[in-house]
């Protein structure tokens, strides 16, 4: 069955049970190599200064050029 549910990915996806059987029996995929990427799974968001921030907002906001 999966040499014809490859040639149709609905059909993979209406199956599952069978792609996974055959990517647990296939040679080839069984030598590859894998890795973990650990930093790739949480992006690092830098933390802000709160005081810095309220400051730099107060200044633009009493800036009269501004408007």
């Amino acid at each position: 069955m999966l040499k014809t549910a490859a040639a149709n990915p609905f059909a993979l996806m209406v199956n599952p049970e069978v792609v996974l059987q055959a990517v647990e029996r296939s040679e080839r995929l069984a030598r590859l190599s894998s890795r973990i990427c650990r930093p790739l799974d949480k992006p690092l968001i830098p933390k802000t200064d709160e005081a810095g921030v309220a400051l730099y907002d107060d200044a633009i906001e009493s800036d009269e050029d501004a408007v």
